[in-house]
């Protein structure tokens, strides 16, 4: 075959491949001779030869084998190593020995990679694959509750997972514990490659890419690294904090966060707090991280919880379809289990297995006895004075305000408020409530949580202070 011939065949490999695919990877390969029906290359890297030995040898000997070529194998040589082990491929794409009158090295057969979306992946020399994080394929956009402290995050991520143009990069989500961030991660990362399955998906945690790094370091391969980081589509990294305090992985994140981003590619990042507030974290690092768009995934307020649970009922009844659930069960359990959707589903998940093994319906007995542990731990801890100094601090007024007899509306609509986060956030009764306000009767606490319930459906901003306070106590 001449250069001339490998030219046009070049071209409708750019048809088949894309732009993309064939610049990485099509483009830097060097086409020697044809021997004995195999095409032999020289390639930059042992790295680039295995990974076009894996994802398109099949391709480019059927393009030779169109063209008139009675190629049965390729073989990939690094240019400037011709002792280099080559890789040869045959006609069923697996690896076999060269002829012995042209190489008498063995060959090196690597196993393929995959990405967490199962599309191949860069394979490593010496049998080395990438182990990207498995995607849970519960965690879909269709599954994820939404409610008011989620919303934006959850539109965030929609808006990324339908591809296109990269509108804002990188996406950083944040939050505490079980708020639904690698929910929405996941979810992100099924809906692109639904969308477009030659996408190069690859979703891996923090700790896996410190790995990784480390292990090429250890092995010299830092080349074969970059080159597989930096050919990826969308990056999605997981819990990106657990990368703070050590230099030489945020030096690399850095520096394939740039080239990413030069590329157009989407980067997409998960923490547990704000890039601001990572201690330890390197101010380039941050500043990157918050280049782009950063969300907050709120605490679930009750409403969220209780969506949660109800979505949670209807799976668990496809296991259980005898099991009947009493009402206000689902109610009881929103309102106790408040700080981590994770142990809310955990609870429901032991209720419906405990029901089934006793035959007894799903009543409010049983849930106390079944899970009298979770809900101790969750009892709320929430003290009359953490609420009032939260409010005093909300309406910038002294504490001895609230407390104290002055009935100005700039001083009595927040002490009503604070009475009212009182009677739903603690367990203390009207007339202890009553004595820790500065000695009132309970009749007044009574009347201050009335008027409350009665603004709330009619004044937006009392609806919103009041939520936005119950968030603020309950994180």
């Amino acid at each position: 075959m001449t250069e001339d011939n490998w030219g046009r065949l070049r071209q409708r490999l750019l048809k088949t491949v894309g732009q993309n695919n064939f610049t990485t990877w099509i483009e830097p390969l060097e086409f020697t001779c044809v021997e004995n029906g195999v095409a032999i290359f020289n390639v930059p890297t042992n790295f680039m030869g295995n990974y076009v030995s894996q994802n398109f040898a099949d391709l480019i000997l059927h393009e030779l084998n169109m063209s008139g070529e009675p190629v049965q194998r390729l073989a990939f040589r690094v240019a400037a190593n011709t002792a280099a082990r080559p890789t040869a491929v045959d006609a069923a794409g697996a690896a076999d020995d060269l002829p012995l009158d042209l190489d008498d090295e063995a060959l090196t057969d690597l196993p393929r990679a995959r990405t967490a979306t199962g599309h191949a992946a860069a394979p490593k020399d010496q049998g080395e694959t990438l182990q990207a994080a498995p995607l849970d394929p519960r965690f879909t956009f269709d599954s994820f509750v939404v409610g008011k402290p989620n919303e934006l995050a959850h539109a965030a991520a929609r808006r990324v997972a339908e591809g296109g143009p990269v509108t804002f990069n990188p996406l950083v989500l944040y939050g505490g514990v079980g708020l639904g961030k690698t929910h929405l991660m996941h979810a992100i990362a099924w809906e692109l490659t639904a969308r477009n399955p030659e996408l190069n998906v690859l979703y891996l945690s923090a700790e896996q890419f410190m790995y990784r790094f480390v292990q090429a370091l250890r092995e010299r391969k830092m080349m074969d690294f970059k080159h597989l980081f930096r050919s990826v589509d969308v990056l999605m990294v997981d819990d990106v904090q657990f990368i703070a305090g050590k230099d030489s992985t945020q030096e690399e994140f850095f520096h394939t966060f740039n080239a990413l981003v030069d590329q157009n590619k989407q980067i997409i990042i998960s923490a547990d707090r704000a890039p601001g507030e990572i201690k330890d974290l390197e101010d380039r690092v941050r500043s990157r991280l918050q280049c782009g768009l950063v969300v907050d995934l709120h605490p679930t307020d009750y409403e969220l919880r209780l969506g949660i649970l109800q979505s949670k009922v209807a799976q668990q009844m496809q296991t259980y379809p005898d099991l009947r659930i009493a009402d206000g069960v689902l109610e009881f359990l929103a309102h106790r289990i408040s700080t981590n959707v994770r142990v809310l589903e955990g609870a429901l998940t032991r209720l419906f297995a405990f029901a089934s093994l006793v035959g007894r319906e799903i009543d409010m007995e049983l849930t106390q006895d079944c899970l009298a542990d979770v809900l101790r731990a969750s009892e709320r801890k929430i003290t009359v004075e953490e609420i009032q100094r939260k409010v005093s601090e909300y309406y910038n007024i002294r504490m001895s305000d609230i407390i104290g007899p002055k009935r100005l509306r700039s001083y009595a609509r927040p002490r009503q408020v604070a009475m009212y986060l009182c009677k739903q956030l603690t367990s203390r009764s009207l007339p202890e409530i009553g004595r820790r306000f500065g000695g009132r009767d309970h009749t007044t606490v009574m009347h201050g949580v009335r008027r409350i319930e009665e603004l709330k459906t009619i004044d937006g901003q009392i609806a919103e202070d009041v939520e936005m306070l119950r968030r603020s106590l309950e994180a």
